[in-house]
């Protein structure tokens, strides 16, 4: 099993299959994964093995060395497509998250007004007030939604809250009026207890599209399997498959990008 742990608060840049140049922001410690979910194909590995002891950087850490890292790109004339919050763990867990966002709004204005400000999601926390006013602020407010299989769910991306209630998720989602997109992790094969584990069967993708289209999105991200996983019997979805997906999403309205 290998297993990504980000430094924080920044890392990278890195290139993004979905997002370009992106320079990423971790909320989460340095040394370890924090996280609403436990995703069986989570990069980071499982919440269990990589329990931090550092803290979570603060504000004002964020904020200075996020300024120090765009000042530094600035003069060496690179600049970033996107400014990401992503790492090791969910960032909206973060209690200082809305003011972070308000500060890297402010520095993304100074040193890269053309870079989009993005937030990757499990969308745990959409329903809280100060959350959902931050993602609300946000270029790209990218949101998981891998099915609406309660059963599923619990299987692959592990929740670690019991009150997780993906219907109420679908609800906050769908509260942001269209700014939102959608990101969906399709794949196949079975987990090491020998579950099947495949969301590509019309079984799991049509009542997702019917989610997709109550939600109705700006956007939907399809993806699969790009890196090691932590349960090692995953597999990734088809070319065909992903596209006959995407060009589901595309037949109601709603752009839709697909990456292998």
């Amino acid at each position: 099993m290998s297993t990504v742990i980000y430094p924080s608060p920044i890392f990278g840049p890195i290139h993004s299959r979905r997002l370009g140049i992106s320079l990423g922001i971790n909320l989460m410690p340095d040394d370890g994964k924090v996280c609403t979910f436990d995703c069986i194909y989570c990069e980071c590995g499982y919440n269990k093995d990589f329990i931090p002891q550092h803290k979570r950087p603060s504000k004002e850490e964020v904020a200075k060395k996020l300024e120090e890292k765009l000042k530094e790109m600035h003069e060496e004339g690179v600049h970033p497509d996107v400014l990401t919050f992503a790492g090791n763990g969910e960032p909206t867990a973060h209690p200082d998250f809305e003011g972070i966002i308000e500060d890297t709004i402010a520095l993304r204005d100074k040193y890269c007004p053309n870079a989009k400000v993005s937030v990757l999601s499990n969308a745990t926390f959409c329903g809280k007030s100060a959350v959902f006013k931050a993602l609300s602020k946000v270029d790209n407010n990218i949101l998981k939604l891998d099915t609406v299989n309660a059963t599923y769910i619990n299987k692959v991306d592990r929740p670690t809250q019991p009150s997780y209630d993906v219907k109420q998720v679908i609800e906050n989602i769908k509260a942001f009026q269209g700014h939102a997109i959608i990101q969906t992790m399709f794949m196949k094969g079975e987990t090491e207890e020998g579950e099947d584990i495949d969301n590509t069967t019309e079984d799991f993708v049509k009542p997702w599209l019917e989610a997709v289209k109550y939600i109705a999105p700006s956007e939907v991200m399809v993806y699969t399997i790009d890196r090691e996983t932590p349960d090692n019997k995953l597999q990734k979805a088809s070319h065909e498959e992903l596209d006959g997906i995407k060009e589901r999403v595309i037949a109601m309205g709603i752009p839709c990008t697909a990456s292998y």
